[in-house]
């Protein structure tokens, strides 16, 4: 039906042979910057939830893989801070788009309620309700698609008031003001009747009780109306507590699995270095008879050393001593060899002047 409509406003509305044609290529200029302003919308829109799935992806996969250290445990509270900023934002953002979309779609409605009573006047051709368009209270009209977002109760006032010619059921301010007067004094009492027709110049019995009938209905729509709106609101502000009560508990059990987590890895990093003092206590009771062991065996070849150490300064000594004694041995020989040389000389001179003097003796003779 939708498809239809279209193709008949613009076989309508932008047909270049169609004397509105003019008039309606405004519309087809907003048309077409409207879709694309659309379409950049939902690229903006469908770029920023990428952005949040990625992280949350990213988020999913670190915890696949989780880490038992302080590093891990910063990081991954940073994305999910990144996650929930941008998830924040985006909710934001929205939120701000909705509301001015909001104001928008009233103030359309409010202008599209007052051409359509417009319209209804030319073909009615009543001056009489072409006062009432003057009035802010008469500009009313029910969106179609607000109808699924508001009560029903609200949405059968709204149609109500439409069908029967708005706040004032039709009447003008000074007729309905005065209907009010005498209806409220009298509490809506029948007595009222007289009375109203001395106010309302102009309107008969007939007229006052059609609008007395109206706006006893008027009335009843009005309290389910009110009553309907309480109880949305009630349920809205149930539901807003809900969710805040669902966030909190869910930031609750979140923060409680971080400190939980946060307790696992400070107990895994005590028990580390409980391990590692137990693994440098045995180290350091390997070491002591290692130590003990070293230093007897250094202890040995220092002994050892020493023996050596003696040993050749006492074959130095010998060494020495049996040098000296060679050396002495050697001069004693020289010494007796020169004493025998000089001895042998000496006998020989004796043994010459023995001779010399047997010769001089013989020679006397």
């Amino acid at each position: 039906r939708l498809a239809n409509t279209e193709k008949d406003r613009n076989g309508h509305f932008y047909n270049r042979k169609s004397d509105f044609r003019v008039e309606y290529s405004i519309l087809e200029e907003l048309e077409h910057s409207m879709t694309v302003s659309r379409k950049t919308e939902k690229a903006k829109i469908m770029q920023q939830l990428s952005k949040i799935q990625n992280n949350v992806k990213r988020l999913q996969q670190q915890l696949k893989d989780v880490k038992p250290t302080p590093e891990f445990v910063d990081k991954l509270k940073e994305i999910m801070e990144e996650v929930e900023n941008a998830i924040n934002a985006f909710k934001e953002e929205q939120r701000q788009i909705y509301e001015q979309l909001l104001k928008e779609e009233e103030t359309a409605i409010n202008e599209l309620s007052v051409f359509e009573r417009k319209v209804e006047l030319w073909a009615l051709g009543s001056s009489t309700t072409e006062k009432v368009l003057k009035l802010p209270s008469a500009r009313v009209s029910v969106d179609k698609t607000l109808q699924n977002r508001l009560p029903e109760e609200v949405v059968e006032f709204e149609r109500f008031l439409q069908q029967t010619g708005g706040q004032q059921g039709g009447w003008d301010d000074y007729d309905h003001q005065n209907f009010l007067k005498v209806w409220t004094k009298h509490q809506g009492r029948l007595s009222y009747m007289d009375e109203a027709l001395e106010y309302l110049c102009g309107r008969t019995k007939e007229d006052i009780e059609q609008h007395d009938k109206w706006y006893q209905e008027f009335l009843i729509l009005s309290e389910r109306k009110k009553e309907s709106i309480k109880k949305w609101k009630e349920k809205q502000q149930q539901e807003t507590e809900g969710n805040l009560k669902e966030k909190e508990k869910s930031e609750k059990m979140l923060k409680e699995e971080r400190l939980q987590h946060e307790e696992a890895q400070k107990q895994k990093a005590e028990e580390r270095k409980r391990q590692q003092a137990a693994i440098e206590a045995w180290k350091k009771q390997k070491a002591i008879p290692f130590a003990m062991e070293q230093a007897s065996q250094l202890k040995l070849e220092e002994e050892k050393e020493k023996k050596q150490e003696k040993e050749h300064l006492r074959q130095c000594h010998m060494k020495l001593l049996l040098e000296r004694y060679t050396l002495q041995k050697k001069e004693k020989e020289q010494l007796e060899k020169l004493e025998k040389e000089k001895r042998e000389e000496a006998e020989k001179e004796e043994q010459k002047r023995i001779a010399a003097e047997e010769i001089t003796k013989f020679q006397e003779h």
